[in-house]
This record gives C-alpha cells, structure tokens and sequence, in this order.
C-alpha cells in the first residue's frame, strides 16, 4: 500500500501528467453531464419504457457505448458509434481499395488523410443514424411525451429535423472531447470515452446484485462472494488474453557509415493473440440480430424465437462461432504480413534462418494463423460468459461485466491508460507502476 501512495504521489508531481490528467477529467465531466441532457421537446418523465427497451440486444450494446444516453433520448444518444463505424469502413477500404493502400503508406500525410476521410464519412452515417433514431423514439416512448409538438405547436418535421441536427452536433461534439483528451490528455481518447460509459453503469450493477443476494437468507452472502471470486479470475483471464503475444526475432543488419556503425542488433515484432480485439464480438452481436427478421412470417417464427434466446443453447453456439470466424477474418484484415516483410526488408532486417521476401510473409502468416486459433477460442469463450452468469442467477446487468464487449473494453484501456501514465513515470526516473517492470499495454479497440 505504501508503495501505492507513492508511486500517486510521484504522479502529481510531474507537471506534464498532472496537467493531462485533470484535462483529462474535466472533459469525460463534460462528456457525462451531456449524457443527461434530453433532446429539447421531449418530457424526461417519461422515457422509462425507451430505457426497458435498450437493455438487451445490439441496442443495448449502443446504449453501453453511449452511457445509458441512448436510452436516455439524451443530445449524446448516438455518443462515437458513428465515428466507430467509420474507422471500421476506412480500415477495411484499406485493403480492398489501391487508393486507401497507398494513403496507408504514405505515412502521416497519409494518415491525416484517412483520418479527414473518416470525420466525412461520420457525417455520412450521422445522417442515417439521426433520423433513424428520432423515428424509433416515436414509436417507443408515448405521444404524450412530445411536449414540443403537443403543447408547442411545433409539426413533426419539424421535430425531427431539429433534433436529428442536435444529435448529429452531439456526436460530432463527443468525437472532438475523444480527439481532445488523445491529444492533451492521457489515453485514446474515444476508448476512454467508451470505458467510462461502461463504468458508470457498473455501480449499479453491483449494487443490484448485492441487494438482490443479501435479501436471500439462503446463503445469499456466501454465493456473492463465490461471484466475486469467480468474476475476479475471468479479469485475469481476460487480462492475459489481452497482453499475450508471440515475440518473432527480427536481426538487423550491420551497416557503417562514416565512423559509426549502425545495426547489428536484435529485436522483436509482438504479434498478439487477440489482434481483432473487441471487434469480432462487435460484428457478431450485429449479426445475431437478423433471426428478428424471421419472427414476422409463420413457419420461421419458432427458428426465429430460438436463434432470438439469449441464453438459450443454440443462440450461444451459433454466437460463439460467428465470434471465431469473425476474429480470424479481422485479424486478417488488421494484421499484414506482406507489408511487415516489406518494412523489415527496407530497414535491413530478417528473421534468423528464414528467407526475406515471399518466405518472410509466408513465415509470419503461419504464426499468426497458429497464434490466432487460441485467442479465437479463448475470445468466443469470454463472450458467451454472460449468459452463463445469467443462467447462474447472476443479475442481468452484472452479468454483462462477466465477459463480453464490457469486459474487454474495461480491460484493454485500463492497461491502455496504465502504459501511458507509466512511461511519464519512467521518462522522469520515477518507479513505474509495476514491481515487475513496464506493463504490456495495447493500443485502441
């Protein structure tokens, strides 16, 4: 504990970090205040059945993400799913189209570009996504709650024009806080943005569950503390999926240039186990949603309400192997072994008795093809977890913490931010967080 406080106190004295971090603060202060905000003509009293209904599903994936303001009808409702969507759109355009290729290799002229490309295409999807919203609040919340058009005199369109721009200013505005806080604060700035919606709900999750177990005499006491337990071994679980990599040696060569010599060293390319991330996850909770569309014809409505349970068998089997193809399939798309061979030969590096060139690229595609099928199983695992606390009488909303997106978002950019803070701690010649030495963070989602 001793050391805990000091390694806090020698936080504070580094002006830099100190700085960042309370930026940092005040802008996810900002953030979560707008959360609360209700889009302007709308009752707040009455969006209780707006929030049963974004509990569950791909829609409560979005409300997780946001902070609870997308059920909420909050101005931040669409939060950086948006600007999310288009950095997955950008990246994938990355390997299919030559134009994307090239601005990737272009370096960070390249990269300004692609990032200009993708705050367009955000408004692209804002423009879909707004008044998509604005339409399923209508049919969600009673009529009574248009204050604006009831009592206002305000028409329809009206309504949703002002509040379609509203959201899409509120997305904007949130996607500038994330670019604000990477720039001056401390972290990724979208993911911290992301974690703290998912932390904000957490406190009540736990309390739900612990009131919900401490009113059973039965042992209530003793099954929490089994929970506990339990839900503490699967961060350590997740915590090693997220740091484990698989260190490829890469050998530079020697070179001399005038009376120095440079190179002749050994280093090492991490390729990790988990490379796609949340993402697989992500896509294959998309995907789950489509059985929803069979529930309206006859014949398909009991295939449809059996793919739709979501602690049932078959919607657990079928959701844990779209999650192990989707991981092959974005790891695919994220790691390029032919453009690493490519860097490795430019800067005069090669891997000890493997071939530069088409060997090379063939080398590391098998580790990464070797390296993935755990991950994929282990991540397919961790996202059915959930459902297994539920079907364990765990409470709903702690049982998301179980696994799932949740956990892995928790899990990433806590180790995220934690890398950030301990390299200012050893560039000022202080002890870093750790005993043991540097921590393995990851960057992004």
């Amino acid at each position: 504990m001793k050391r805990f406080i000091d390694t806090i106190k020698n936080i504070f004295k580094i002006e830099e970090l100190r700085k960042r971090i309370v930026y940092t603060f005040l802008l996810i202060l900002v953030y979560r205040l707008g959360c609360f905000i209700v889009l302007p003509g709308i009752d707040p009293t009455m969006l209780a059945s707006l929030q049963d209904k974004t509990s569950e599903g791909l829609v409560g994936l979005l409300n997780m993400f946001s902070g609870g303001a997308f059920g909420n009808a909050s101005i931040f409702a669409l939060g950086v799913m948006p600007y999310i969507s288009a950095s997955i759109v950008v990246q994938l355009l990355g390997v299919f189209v030559p134009y994307f290729k090239k601005l990737q290799m272009e370096g960070e002229s390249g990269r300004k570009k692609m990032n200009q490309l993708t705050r367009y295409l955000t408004i692209v999807i804002l423009c879909i996504q707004g008044p998509a919203y604005v339409a399923s609040i209508h049919t969600q919340i009673p009529g009574a709650a248009f204050v604006a058009v009831n009592q206002l005199g305000w028409s329809n369109f009206i309504f949703n024009l002002v509040s379609t721009i509203i959201l899409m200013a509120g997305s904007m505005f949130v996607m500038w806080l994330g670019e604000r806080i990477t720039d001056r604060g401390i972290g990724n700035g979208i993911s911290l943005i992301i974690m703290i919606g998912i932390v904000a709900r957490f406190p009540f999750a736990i309390l739900a569950e612990c009131t919900e177990k401490l009113k059973t005499t039965n042992g209530g006491l003793l099954i929490l503390i089994v929970e506990l337990l339990i839900w503490f071994f699967v961060i350590i679980a997740a915590i090693a999926l997220v740091q484990a990599v698989r260190r490829v040696p890469v050998q530079y060569a020697k070179r001399v240039v005038g009376n120095r010599q440079y190179g002749g060293v050994r280093q090492y390319i991490p390729l990790k186990i988990n490379a796609a991330g949340v993402m697989p996850i992500i896509f294959a909770q998309a995907l789950m949603l489509f059985p929803l569309l069979f529930s309206r014809f006859d014949a398909t409505r009991g295939l449809a309400a059996t793919l739709s349970n979501y602690t049932g068998a078959w919607y657990n089997i079928l959701f844990a192997f779209f999650v192990f193809i989707f991981t092959y399939f974005y790891t695919a798309v994220t790691v390029n072994p032919t453009m690493m061979a490519e860097e490795m030969k430019k800067n005069g590096g090669f891997i000890p008795g493997v071939k530069p060139g088409k060997k090379t690229v063939e080398f590391l595609d098998s580790i990464m093809s070797k390296v993935t099928l755990p991950g994929a199983l282990f991540l397919a695992l961790i996202a059915i977890l959930p459902a297994f606390a539920i079907m364990a009488n765990v409470n709903n909303q702690f049982a998301s913490f179980f696994g799932g997106t949740s956990l892995l978002i928790l899990v990433g950019v806590v180790l995220d931010t934690l890398q950030q803070v301990e390299s200012y701690l050893l560039m000022r010649h202080y002890d870093g967080l750790m005993k043991t030495g540097r921590l393995s963070g990851r960057s992004g989602l």
